[in-house]
């Protein structure tokens, strides 16, 4: 409002308004180009994957922190993911294949407001079809929703193989009621090397039987079960845990209370989620 005099008239706004969306579209290209420039550094167009979560989270976080006035931040963060899955699908081209056998219509809001509609969207009809479109691409994204009578059987023990894909972010990263895009959903990739952000450390759990005392264990360490699910050893966990617990914190916590035979492989991390403040 800087530009404008004490008094302004109507069309004193609305050329104010024009110079704000011209300067927006400007750097937006002036954006563009500078992500040019780091394809050149990166080579990204040959080498896989341009996602990091990691900073994503940083600056989705640094996004909400300074957001206020009457915009809803809802307009803000939807944005801000547009513009940033947009430039990384610009540095390397990829696709997120989605598993719809619980809902269509929750799992493409989550898709379209985290990757707009520049990057392409494969529904399937199962987790296993996403898995296999993720392993067999050159750096595509899968979604999953985090509740697994939405999907298809025990798919997070798919996950456990060192070269499989692995949970690379939980979504959505800003947390508030009233989410346009609510549906928790975890994202899964090849594995990053060196991008991963191990502040949330996922798990497959096999146990033979459930008992009541797992959860309260399991929270005294930070750790919660997100996700379980009946195969044919007994009863599979999807337990998540703060990324300085480690697997020895989980074995610990399991120990003595009647589970049987416990095993226990990693499958992924993800940053902390962040709570905007009402």
């Amino acid at each position: 409002m800087a530009s404008l005099g004490p008094n302004p008239t109507l069309a004193d706004i609305r050329r104010e308004i024009d110079r704000l969306d011209e300067g927006m579209h400007r750097l937006l290209m002036e954006r563009g180009e500078v992500i040019d420039t780091l394809i050149e550094v990166k080579k990204t167009q040959a080498s896989g994957s341009a996602f990091r979560p990691g900073r994503e989270a940083e600056m989705m976080k640094r996004l909400a922190e300074r957001h206020h006035g009457s915009l809803p931040f809802d307009v803000a963060e939807s944005i801000w993911r547009v513009i940033i899955a947009t430039f990384t699908y610009v540095q390397a081209p990829y696709s997120v294949h989605a598993d719809i056998a619980g809902g269509d219509a929750p799992m493409r809001d989550s898709a379209r407001f985290h990757f707009g509609f520049t990057v392409p969207l494969i529904a399937h009809d199962g987790a296993s079809a996403v898995i296999d479109a993720v392993e067999n691409s050159a750096g595509d994204l899968g979604l999953f929703p985090v509740e697994t009578g939405r999907s298809e059987g025990v798919w997070w023990k798919r996950l456990a193989e060192p070269a499989a894909p692995k949970i690379i972010a939980r979504l959505p990263f800003v947390e508030r009621p009233g989410h346009p895009a609510g549906q928790p959903v975890y994202l899964i990739a090849k594995p990053l090397a060196d991008a991963a952000v191990r502040e949330i450390v996922l798990y497959a759990v096999g146990v033979e039987r459930w008992r009541e005392g797992v959860t309260p264990a399991l929270a005294a360490i930070g750790a919660a079960v997100e996700a379980s699910a009946a195969d044919d050893d007994g009863l599979s966990l999807l337990v998540s845990a703060p990324g300085s617990a480690g697997r020895d914190a989980l074995l610990a916590a399991m120990a003595g209370l009647g589970l049987g035979r416990v095993e226990i492989t990693e499958i992924g991390s993800h940053a902390a989620r962040f709570r905007l403040q009402d």
